[in-house]
């Protein structure tokens, strides 16, 4: 990844120079078919864009391709700065179901003989994955993060350990084969749209260390019947539960 970050910034470089040294456009010379423009600078201009463009394809198609740092048993990780933890990530896209079936998330991976914690499951992370039909977070992850589950429609099953404290903005939105979660009594917040449009739900018990629920949390729930809301809430923003029916 480094190593095409440098190509790219050689090349935005390079270009900069190319430009401030153009010569200036040769004199017109004349002839009897009338004024002929020798113009040798555009034709530079345009063979080195054609270059350009194709470097930069090329460069694209790179990062895409290393969009995480390694893969193991068909989960995609990227290495946390601490070097000692990874997050669940995607493959080579963020809007483009990465998952399928039934995926189990382990407490620890090796890779490259070296042992790493799961601690977070990565923003995009499930993005889209519309075949993606269970998920089994492991108690060693803290935070589930923006648009991790987003629009996971065939998501019918997930459990989240009591470690998890956060559920980020969009996390579980438009998973509408939800039926039912069991939020665990270690989250201390539910933000903004984190379960919007989840219309099969039925019931919600939000635990007693939830102190917050984000705008629009549950918004569009509109198969909602039952929501038990504990005392330690103390604020619920605009919209939170808007259409439930």
């Amino acid at each position: 990844m480094r190593s095409v970050l440098i190509v790219r910034r050689a090349l935005n470089k390079a270009l900069t120079l190319f430009l401030f040294r153009l010569p200036q456009p040769a004199a017109a010379t004349g002839s009897r078919h009338g004024t002929i423009r020798i113009n040798q600078p555009l034709m530079k201009i345009s063979t080195f864009f054609r270059t350009a463009v194709l470097l930069t394809a090329l460069i694209g198609t790179t990062l895409t391709a290393t969009a995480y740092n390694f893969e193991v048993d068909g989960i995609y990780y990227n290495k946390n700065s601490d070097g000692v933890s990874v997050s669940v990530t995607y493959r080579t896209t963020n809007t483009g179901g990465s998952y399928s079936g039934n995926v189990t998330i382990p407490t620890k991976v090796s890779y490259n003989n070296t042992s790493y914690t799961v601690t977070s499951i990565g923003e995009n992370a499930f993005n889209r994955s519309s075949g993606l039909t269970s998920v089994t977070i492991p108690n060693s992850v803290t935070s589930i993060g923006s648009s991790a589950f987003y629009s996971c429609t065939g998501l019918t099953s997930i459990t989240i350990p009591n470690s998890v404290t956060a559920i980020d903005n969009y996390a579980f939105k438009d998973c509408n084969g939800l039926k039912s979660i069991n939020i665990p009594n270690s989250v201390t917040k539910i933000s903004y749209g984190a379960f919007q449009y989840c219309s099969s739900m039925t019931s919600i018990t939000i635990p007693n260390s939830v102190i917050l629920i984000g705008g629009y949390a549950f918004s569009g729930c509109s198969g909602l019947t039952s929501v038990t809301i504990p005392n330690s809430v103390i604020s619920i923003d605009n919209n939170a539960f808007q259409n439930c029916i």
